[in-house]
């Protein structure tokens, strides 16, 4: 059976993650702070949190600006549920709109109709690690500053919503000659399991405010607020007579440990050189197998703007219903690949449905979801594995579809 995305980890991670285990300090801890300085390097932002999920730190984000009941925040309804929950956990109220028919990510066009003057987040969704339309979204965050009622210091300070990116997927990915983590004011990475760069479990804040915003200072903030509202780590209490803290806050415990943080610097090292050109040459090898069939429709994932990570490769098949579209699945599997769909639409959830939200609003989603099945794309993935990919999907489709009835 060939599985969907396994993590790669090579000896030298095994090898760092070793020597974190024999240090004697394994929590947050100097390895978590070069790893910190390293991605910042890499995307070019301004200063970067590292925490132990991109959940924690959307929802750190949120909390930082202030965010609460009677406010709401804009985010595409094609996306993974924890882009909506932290807008739930904080009591304020997730506004969903439809996404762009041709590449997955959030409407430009319906974020624009959905503004309000409740409105305080835009939350875009880099889809399978291809960015949004990041000139339009923060052009639309200053159109309306007219119409922001800013309730925090940091809300006065910005004067306009704040665009928080969920980059969950497009670490490494280029706009506009810019990598994501600093196309707008902050952007948030997973390095689950399963992502491209992982750290067993992780995210990162990536911080990109401007003026007169003092992002390091910011930062130091949210080190307080994921940690308990401690104001001293536990790395800084190691120094001589500096045992003394207090609790400034009622925060929480969101801290990425050395261990994770080791295996994302090796990760980092070869990421660029090795691993992006592995998934481009997987994607560009399903491209070139499956542009020959009349139902396979390609993912976008470059053009002269953008250039996606490579994290997912979202194929949909034209003129098929949900309920066809599952059996080809299940032909897959019975050929022993593993296959998945991103995602089941956040509306559709029984938890979304029972506030009231209703997958008919926004059918290009439904669409999209309806006919999309992804496919295997990681590290260890062989050109003769991809073959078997492929020749599995061409014969699962083509064997649902040859039993469909014309219209």
């Amino acid at each position: 059976m060939i599985p969907f995305s396994p993590p790669h980890i090579n000896q030298k991670a095994i090898d760092e993650v070793t020597k974190v285990l024999q240090s004697g300090w394994i929590t947050t801890g100097p390895r978590t702070k070069l790893f910190e300085k390293e991605l910042t390097k890499y995307c070019g932002n301004k200063a970067t949190l590292c925490l132990n999920s991109a959940t924690a730190g959307l929802e750190i984000m949120l909390r930082w600006f202030g965010v609460q009941e009677g406010d709401e925040v804009i985010l595409p309804a094609y996306t993974y549920s924890a882009t909506g929950n932290v807008v739930v956990h904080c009591g304020a109220t997730p506004v969903f709109v439809d996404v762009n028919p041709h590449d997955f990510n959030i409407s430009v066009a319906n974020i624009e109709k959905a503004i309000t003057a409740k409105t305080k987040i835009i939350m875009p969704v880099d889809f399978g690690g291809f960015p949004c339309d990041y000139d339009e979204i923060n052009a639309l965050a200053a159109k309306y500053k007219n119409i922001f009622t800013a309730q925090t210091e940091e809300q006065k300070t910005l004067g306009r919503i704040l665009v928080l990116s969920d980059s969950a997927h497009s670490f490494g990915a280029w706009y506009k000659s810019k990598r994501a983590g600093a196309l707008t004011d902050v952007s948030v990475f997973s390095f689950h399991a399963v992502k491209n760069l992982t750290t067993a479990e992780g995210g990162a804040v990536a911080l990109n405010l401007p003026a007169p915003f003092d992002n390091e200072a910011v930062y130091k903030t949210l080190c307080i607020k994921t940690l308990h509202g401690q104001d001293k780590d536990a790395l800084a209490k190691t120094q001589k007579g500096n045992w003394r803290y207090d609790i400034v806050e009622a925060g929480y415990k969101c801290n990425m440990t050395d261990i994770m943080a080791a295996i994302g610097l090796v990760e980092l090292e070869y990421y660029d050189s090795d691993t992006l050109k592995i998934r481009e040459h997987i994607f560009e090898q399903y491209d070139a197998a499956f542009s020959k069939y009349e139902w396979a429709q390609l993912p976008e994932y470059k053009n002269s703007n953008k250039t996606s990570c490579y994290h997912l490769y979202p194929l949909r098949i034209k003129g098929i219903s949900e309920t066809e579209r599952d059996p080809i699945i299940k032909e897959i599997f019975d050929h022993d690949v593993s296959v998945n769909v991103h995602f089941i639409p956040v509306p559709m959830m029984s938890f979304y449905k029972k506030l009231g939200y209703d997958i008919s609003n926004y059918p290009i989603t439904f669409d999209n979801y309806a006919r999309e099945i992804s496919l295997p794309v990681y590290y260890d993935l062989n050109d003769n594995m991809v073959k078997q990919v492929i020749t599995a999907v061409i014969k699962s489709v083509e064997k649902v579809i040859a039993d469909i009835p014309s219209n």
